[in-house]
Order: C-alpha cells, then structure tokens, then sequence
C-alpha cells in the first residue's frame, strides 16, 4: 500500500470508534435565589404539565408523556469562539423550545451511522427525568453521559436514556462537546487569548462546562446537585477518565463509570501492527500534540507561527474538517487543563476520590478489526499474515513469545486470534492497570460485559469472523440509539439490560451497584461478568483470563 493510501486508510479505519462535574455550591430550591439572583424553580411550574423548567439563564419547554420528561437542545454555553475555552450563554425571557436536539458539533461520517454535520454553533446538552416526583421529595442522582466514537464523531442525542431514568429513578444528562480538530487541536499559537487554558483540551472544557450548568441547574429539573455522576464509553470512558485527574474538574462530580476508555491504554496499533504514532484516540503527550498540530497547520495553510492563529481562525469549516479525520485526542502535560498524565496522576493518587466502576466489553477490538476490513484493509488469511503482523506489532524478538501465546489454533480465524491478542495488550491490561491504581484509594467495582450473541451494528455491514462482545456492544442494552435496532434484543438480553440498568443507577444513587435480589459485586479487583442467562452473571479472575501477566512481563 503506498503512503497516500496507507495515511487515508489508518485515517478512516482507526479514528472511527472510538467527568465533569457537580458539587452543590449555592444550587437554590423552590423560591430560593439562585447564581446572579435569579429564581431557579426546583419543581415544574405549579398547576403546569411539567413541560416548562426555569434554568439560570430563561425558562425551557420540553416534552412531556406518560413516564418521562426530555428537555432537549438546552444551551450550556455560549457559541463557542473556535478554539476558545466554553463561554456562558446569553439569558433569554420568554420560554425556549426544548423538543428537538442541537446542532450536531462539526464531525464528518461516522463508521457507526453519525451523521456528518458542519456546525460550531454545538454546545447543548439534552435532560431526560422520571415524570413522576421523587420519593418523598427527595432530589433524584443525576448521571451525565460523556458520548464516545473517537473523539471524532457522535452526540448526545444520539443517546435516549428513558428507560435508564425510569427504571432507574435517575435523571440522565446527555452532553455535546467539540470533536476532532475542533475540540482537540493543540498549537502553540493557539495558546492564550480566547484559550485560557492553553490549546489541546476545547472538548473536556465543554464537558466541565456542561457539569457547572448541572451544578446550577439540577434541582430545576428535580436533581441532586451534590449526587452526580460521570459516565461514558470508549472516547467517552477516556474523558471520564481523564476528568478523575483534571484540577478544573475537582468537587464536580461524586460518582464516575469508566466504560471501554481507560485513559491508562498504551501500544495502539495501526492498520498493519506497527505502533500508532499519534496514539489515535488516547491522551497524548503535548510535545506530540504540538508537532501534530503544526504539520497540519500547515497543510492547511497556515504554517507561519506568527500568523497561524488568525488563519487557522479565519478558514471554511469545510476546509477544517478535510483534516479533522484523525488522530485528536486530549493533550497532558505542560500545565493546561491536564497537568499530567491521566496514568501518572493516577498511579500516584492524584485524581478525585470518588467511587469508580470501570470496566470493559470481551472483545473489545473486534469493532476496530471489522471496521478496518469494512474499509478496505485486506483480512489476514493465514498463519503467515498473523505472524507478519505480530512482529510489527512486539519485534521479531517477542513474536515467539507472543505467538505461543496466542497460537492461531485456538481461533476461529486469524482476525479472532489478533483481536483477543490487542484486546489483551491494551484494554484489558490498561482496565486491570486503572483498577490496581483506584482500588487501594477509593472504592472501585470492576466489570467485563461478555454477551458473546451481542447484535451487531445497524446498517453497518458483517464482518468475514464472529464479532462477539464488541466494543461498544453494551450501549444497545443501556440506552435507545440508531447505531442499533430497537427491539432486536432476545428476552435474555432484555433481562440483561434491566439488571445493568439497575447496577448503573445503583451506583449512581449510593456509590455501591448491589442491591436486593441481584448477584452481588465484590469491590476491589474482583471482577463482575456481565452476560444473558443463568449464571451469566459471576465473577472471574480477570488478570487471569486475559494473561496480565504475560503483558507486564513483556
């Protein structure tokens, strides 16, 4: 493959999957005076519908139907100055429509079905409650989502928690955050200014932003302000994640659920094996950053750093997004809104001390395995191609090792058998890395979603192998989104998804998911299996089963 196609391909097939805050300083109940003297109602209109909130900035009116209430499309921002730290919204009077989604933040295609969308005018967020009051007027646990695929692509509309904040008696915030060179361009140009918090690190602004208004405006909406959790999968695990371990994010949240996005995930491969250099979508170092940023600066262009600012600033969004394919991810290091490295910071203790569950799908890198063959990288076909590309990912001098570990005979095909060995060397390695350094600070439960039937993508072709329990798998039983068919789940698999959703909002209500009835967790190391059927549900020796120690060893 030549180097113009190999550059579009690791573009297009690796960059197209893939906290935050709350704590209650001054959050006003019903008649009570809220931030900069306005009234924020902590109940819906008396004799209303439920339809109209008061925020801290105007009224909003959503949806209203037998069980719940959305309130769709609110601002929790200015509309940001491209690369500018998040601003806050203007105030409004008169009621504002909250029946339908925001803008998209400016993305291209996604491979999960993502719609591109060429708007910057993108920072919203979406509020789905229980339409019944809480028990005993007591203020519902607020779960903020943290969308993933990449970095890339994605918004929160594109996650409709209703049965999660029915079932689950929660409040489920849905949130936007500027994507790709957008949310995550770091240039030294771009350092000050409207960036006050040097460049890099646009989207987990957003996402601190979007916790202050849940901070704010909670009890509007009947919420908890001082019982918030983070959650998100995959980009959005590695922003929960890194929230943990950033200094803006401090006292915002009091729960967080780290889903497929260890911020701790080294040695990414690239289409061919060899090491991804830019990291693709995980933290990166902002000596890297930098030099990223400056080689597509210019070639957009704008190579002089003296004026690369102000042409980077003045160029078509359209133009922007030619290069937004890949490879832009949060920034450490340097100061900035992550000081250091989310490994670091939390191997050494610095993060928030809040209750964590973390954990991770089976087989994990089979959605980037089938992506890449969907996209035109050619399958591996035999015992020889596996070998190649075991090499170019340890060195020939590991390969051995590697490959008695992972003998093709024990896989259906040689696309399974490097799947479970990626799988291994950086998820579940990195998720059991996450969980030694949490687990002796903070109380931590660790899971593994392993529906091997899991229903594959919507209107995403098949693979040539099993995909099994995918990366991402597990949001079809959490939430209703268009990357999956609503009501293809077996009865088994229903069940498996109202005891998830019952562990999730658990979590969220206590800091503990075991409750009456269900299989219990052990906190610690110990890890809780997730899957359809009798005794689907147990806990394994998870270091064990995905050979930790062979990893740390090599």
């Amino acid at each position: 493959m030549d180097t113009d196609r190999k550059r579009h391909t690791r573009k297009r097939s690796l960059a197209v999957i893939g906290g935050l805050a709350l704590i209650g300083l001054g959050v006003a109940g019903p008649g009570e005076t809220g931030l900069g003297g306005i009234a924020l109602a902590a109940s819906p209109v008396p004799g209303g519908d439920g339809s109209l909130v008061v925020t801290d900035k105007g009224p909003v009116r959503g949806n209203v139907s037998a069980d719940h209430r959305e309130f769709l499309g609110v601002p929790y921002a200015a509309p940001p100055v491209r690369w500018g730290s998040p601003r806050p919204a203007k105030p409004w009077k008169s009621p504002r429509d909250a029946t339908k989604p925001g803008n998209a933040c400016a993305q291209n295609e996604g491979f999960f079905g993502e719609k591109a969308s060429d708007s910057e005018d993108c920072l919203y967020l979406n509020v789905t409650t229980p339409r019944r009051p809480a028990a005993n007027g007591k203020r519902l646990p607020v779960m903020v989502w943290i969308h993933g695929s990449g970095f890339r692509n994605g918004s929160g509309a594109l996650y409709r928690p209703k049965e999660m904040a029915v079932r689950g008696d929660v409040i489920v915030v849905t949130v936007n955050y500027r994507l790709g060179i957008f949310g995550f361009l770091d240039h030294p140009s771009l350092d000050g200014g409207p960036a006050r918090n040097r460049s890099g690190n646009f989207g987990l602004e957003d996402q601190q932003a979007a916790l202050r208004w849940v901070r704010d405006n909670a009890a509007a909406f009947g919420g908890d302000a001082r019982n918030v959790t983070v959650f998100g999968e995959s980009a959005g695990g590695v922003s929960t994640c890194s929230q943990l371990t950033a200094p803006g994010a401090a006292g915002l949240f009091q729960r967080a659920i780290v889903q497929s996005g260890p911020c701790t995930v080294e040695n990414w491969p690239d289409w061919d094996g060899t090491l991804e250099p830019s990291g693709a979508w995980l933290p990166r170092a902002r000596s890297k950053a930098e030099r990223q940023g400056q080689t597509v600066a210019a070639r957009l262009g704008c190579p002089t750093p003296a004026t690369a600012a102000a042409c980077l600033r003045a160029l078509p969004t359209s133009k922007l997004l030619k290069e937004s394919e890949y490879g832009f991810a949060p920034v450490y290091g340097g100061g900035g809104v992550l000081p250091y490295s989310p490994k670091e910071a939390l191997r050494e203790g610095n993060f928030a001390k809040v209750p964590v569950m973390y954990g991770m799908t089976r087989d994990e890198y089979r959605t980037f395995e089938a992506a890449q063959q969907l996209m035109g990288v050619p399958p591996l076909a035999d015992q020889a191609d596996y070998a190649a590309r075991v090499r170019a990912y340890v060195g020939a001098e590991k390969a051995p090792k590697v490959l008695a570990q992972y003998p093709l005979r024990n896989y259906g095909s040689p696309s399974e058998a490097w799947s479970a060995l990626v799988t291994d060397a950086t998820f579940a390695r990195s998720v059991t890395d996450l969980g030694q350094s949490i687990a002796r600070r903070v109380p931590a439960y660790a899971y593994e979603f392993a529906d091997s039937k899991a229903p594959w993508v919507t209107d995403v072709g098949t693979p040539g192998f099993p995909t099994g329990a995918f990366h991402a798998a597990e949001l079809q039983y959490q939430f209703d989104t268009d990357y999956f068919n609503e009501g293809q789940l077996s009865p088994a698999q229903r069940r498996l998804a109202a005891q998830m959703t019952d562990y999730w909002t658990r979590f969220a209500r206590t800091g503990d998911p075991n409750g009456k009835g269900a299989p219990t967790w052990q906190e610690g190391n110990i890890t809780q299996v997730l899957a359809p059927g009798k005794g689907g549900i147990q806990r394994i020796d998870f270091a064990k089963e995905h050979k930790y120690a062979f990893w740390k060893a090599l």
